[in-house]
């Protein structure tokens, strides 16, 4: 699935240290702002443990875990939806994102800049938000007109978006975002054309120092950006970027005892990339045995026919049918045999909603 999420935040913030925690990809680093100017992208592996469960009773030559896309764009500054900074390339590089990573700082050190001079996660939440609301307003004002215009015509599709457009312009007045408004199914699909920065899933990352990895919590820093994230029902995460990049560079056996020192049981990154991955509704299906085991993603609400054509266009195409078993299933029962033996192997068609652990075989004839 082509999906991505962007990292976002000030200058200075650890957006770029967080990215090469990420993806290795060695993003340029500075200590001034745009340091990154032409957004860095980067693929990750998706974490999951079900992998190597599945290729113990499901033996295959490989193992080829799924991955997920990272961006990362360039820092914002006050002014950037009236150009200020790299205002206009910024926004545009964030509209291409399908999620934002919104990164704020969350530590002391006297050695790295900000922006306002100062530590303020709060003030440096609302910088960004503000700058995306306006950006959307602008968007909005320049549509609202002319679609009240059709709309008065008893136009039906324009009467629609007009109503929308009318849900969507005072939140937008008062500096809010368009992902805190409610709207239904058909309402949702008006949206989503419209193309807005604020309607994009996003994820708070409170950048916290080593020393507060342990227990998060107990920094006042996070505590507000986790409370900033909980009133606009936005999931937050604490991650000491710089920490995780040297993370990153160890072997398993080091990461582990690294992580087993700083008291905590994973890193990070591996609930970010999870969570990243949630946030755009996306989940896993698998393919075992033979050459290879491989974890595939797919979009929550797909039916079997449509996942079978994320492996080849042939397989959506002759769909006959797919054999399928949970992931629970196979890991409780110990092997494909125990499976069929205990009715466990089911036998779906072309409406079948597929689920995320689904191990599934497709027949197909083209």
């Amino acid at each position: 699935m082509a999906l991505t999420a962007g990292i976002v935040g000030l200058p200075n913030v650890g957006k770029s240290t967080l990215f090469n925690a990420i993806t290795k990809a060695g993003a340029e680093m500075a200590n001034y702002p745009f340091a990154t100017i032409d957004p860095n992208v980067g693929m990750v592996e998706v974490p999951d443990k079900r992998l190597q469960r599945i290729d113990e009773l499901i033996p295959a030559k490989k193992i080829i875990p799924t991955t997920f896309e990272f961006t990362d764009i360039a820092g914002i500054v006050k002014g950037a939806s009236k150009g200020e900074g790299l205002g206009n390339k910024f926004l545009e590089n964030i509209r291409q994102v399908d999620a934002i990573v919104h990164v704020v700082r969350a530590f002391d050190d006297d050695n790295i800049t900000t922006v306002s001079g100062k530590v303020d996660p709060l003030e440096d939440i609302e910088t960004i938000n503000l700058e995306l609301s306006l950006a959307d307003l602008d968007s909005v004002n320049k549509r609202y007109a002319r679609v009240e215009k059709v709309a008065r015509t008893k136009d039906k599709e324009a009467m629609a978006e007009f109503a929308v457009l009318q849900k969507i312009k005072p939140v937008l007045d008062d500096g809010g975002s368009v992902r805190s408004i409610d709207f239904d199914e058909d309402e949702q699909k008006i949206v989503k054309g419209l193309f807005l920065l604020t309607a994009k899933p996003v994820i708070y990352v409170a950048n916290i120092a080593e020393a507060d990895m342990a227990d998060p919590d107990a920094s006042p820093y996070y505590q507000t950006i986790k409370d900033y994230a909980a009133k606009e029902n936005a999931e937050s995460l604490a991650i000491s970027a710089k920490t995780e990049e040297e993370i990153a560079e160890l072997d398993d056996a080091d990461k582990k005892d690294f992580l087993e020192a700083e008291g905590v049981s994973e890193s990070g990154l591996d609930r970010l990339i999870r969570a990243s991955y949630h946030l755009l509704g996306l989940a896993t299906f698998f393919t075992a045995g033979g050459k290879e085991t491989r974890a595939w993603t797919f979009k929550q609400g797909m039916k079997a026919p449509q996942v079978a054509g994320i492996i080849h266009s042939d397989f959506e195409r002759g769909f006959i049918r797919a054999e399928v078993v949970s992931f629970e299933d196979l890991d409780q029962l110990g092997s494909q045999q125990a499976v069929k033996e205990a009715g466990k192997l089911r036998l779906e068609g072309k409406d079948y909603l597929v689920q995320d652990g689904d191990i599934i075989e497709f027949r197909f004839n083209v």
